[in-house]
């Protein structure tokens, strides 16, 4: 690659924690698109996975199990000002890591906020602390108490991440569309003032992954094309999502969470349990998960508008995910199993045949009805662009590699979101990876062919209600 193609120079050293699915993915992405060298990155893990992948690269492994009594002696020495620490891991504490960052003047980045390990599961604790929206909460807690400093990107890959700046590009889009001034806002309220405007009612995280491999999931695997720990744990938390203003009844097993600045609500079941309507371009109908994410919490905060000190508009956000078919079966299974997780594991990679993991993001209530807007990334094209990836994990890899390169040309921003950075900034770093990157107007309601078998109570006046969108 020329040196005018390298988005960043960076000088200091490299600790990456993790080396799954996203820290193997990652790795030829740092090295193609940033100045630096193996020698300068460092690979700290709980298992094996990845050595031989950073043996081809020539960078340094080394397995330790981090936890709460090992942070500070396995990193102290490692890191230090203007070095930078990747965590790509699962069971250790998001803001413990940001917190021994900051006081070092160490960058950082992650794709979601992590507990220390049970967090999701402590059932002796209400189901709100379990949720991300009590995870997030903490991280903001963190960024009061720390103020300015050191950059920290927190909660950046695919989604969350990606799928925010999607967001505003589809808000451009559709005010350009529907002849409404579409600048881009300079500010959040002026995001928040144009969804409004534009009539925005709802948000879906909609996803479909059809990547299907040679090898059929076995009895007792969980098979999936992305890390199948941090499946499991999002899947066990209750489901969740950001609350609009619009809606009108809160579900039987529901429950509001008004920890902080956004509102959201959290159904008494895990997340892998409940489904929910939606729609993507190339799949039409169907029915995701509502698996608890980040960015159902982070946008209906960003776009949470004021009046007077009062809330007068918010959308209804969440995930609606529908995997890869063998992780369907496998998450059948493992519910099936009272959420006791497989004894094998088995992260789709080689063995992909065919397939599209098409993410996206999917706004509603405005004049042409939906909008879907994001990536229709294929198997074929993910391994002409990036090896050690399928379409899944590259499209959270060079999420990654945007919050790393923004990271470098911001470095004193402190704890910020995905919605607090230069959308267009990272969609032209990560636009040349994401495949096709398509918007598509569409006359889909959930709505839509109901009660065709049996009667229903719907709400045909306000069909973006969540009573509408929510299967079981």
């Amino acid at each position: 690659m020329s040196e005018s193609n390298k988005h960043a120079k960076f000088a200091g050293r490299m600790v990456m924690i993790g080396c799954g699915s996203i820290g193997q993915g990652v790795l030829p992405l740092i090295l193609k698109h940033l100045e630096i060298s193996p020698q300068q990155i460092t690979i700290i893990t709980a298992d094996a996975r990845g050595k031989d992948v950073t043996e081809r690269f020539g960078i340094d492994l080394h397995q330790v199990t981090i936890t709460r009594d090992n942070l500070h002696d396995t990193l102290e020495g490692r890191l230090a000002e203007g070095d930078f620490l990747v965590n790509v891991s699962v069971d250790v504490s998001s803001t413990e890591l940001v917190r021994f960052c900051h006081a070092r003047g160490v960058l950082y980045i992650d794709t979601c906020i992590e507990p220390w390990p049970g967090a999701y599961t402590d059932t002796s604790k209400p189901a709100a602390e379990r949720t991300n929206y009590a995870l997030r909460q903490s991280m903001l807690n963190l960024r009061s108490e720390l103020g300015e400093g050191p950059t920290a990107v927190v909660a950046h890959g695919a989604n969350p991440g990606l799928v925010s700046h999607f967001v505003k590009q589809a808000l451009v889009n559709i005010a350009r569309d529907t002849g409404v001034d579409a600048a881009p806002p300079s500010d959040q309220q002026g995001w928040a003032a144009l969804a409004q405007r534009l009539g925005i009612k709802a948000i879906h995280i909609a996803e479909r992954d059809t990547q299907v491999a040679n090898q059929p999931k076995r009895l007792g695997e969980f098979v999936n094309t992305w890390s199948i720990d941090g499946f499991v744990s999002e899947g066990c938390q209750p489901a969740e999502l950001g609350w609009g203003t619009h809606e009108k009844s809160l579900p039987e097993d529901g429950e509001f969470v008004e920890l902080g600045s956004a509102k959201a609500a959290i159904l008494h079941r895990p997340g892998a349990s409940v489904r929910v309507r939606t729609w993507t371009p190339m799949e039409g109908p169907f029915h995701g998960f509502l698996i608890t994410h980040n960015e159902a919490i982070s946008l209906n905060d960003y776009f949470t508008l004021r009046e007077n000190g009062e809330v007068v508009y918010r959308p209804t956000v969440h995930y609606a995910y529908h995997p890869c078919d063998d992780a369907v079966l496998s998450i059948h299974e493992f519910a099936g199993k009272n959420w006791s997780v497989q004894g094998r594991q088995r992260l789709m990679m080689d063995e992909i045949e065919s397939g599209v993991d098409e993410l996206g993001v999917l706004l509603m209530g405005h004049e042409k009805g939906a909008y879907w807007y994001g990536s229709q990334l294929s198997i074929e094209e993910a391994r002409e662009l990036a090896p050690y990836n399928n379409a899944t994990s590259l499209q959270v890899t060079v999420a990654v590699l945007s919050g790393i390169v923004w990271a470098l040309e911001n470095p004193n921003s402190g704890i910020v979101e995905a919605e607090q950075m230069d959308f267009a900034r990272h969609l032209e770093i990560c636009a040349p990876y994401l495949g096709p990157v398509v918007g598509e107007y569409s006359n889909w309601t959930p709505l839509q062919d109901r009660a065709g078998l049996f009667a229903e109570e719907l709400d045909h006046e306000d069909p973006w209600q969540f009573r509408n969108v929510r299967v079981s």
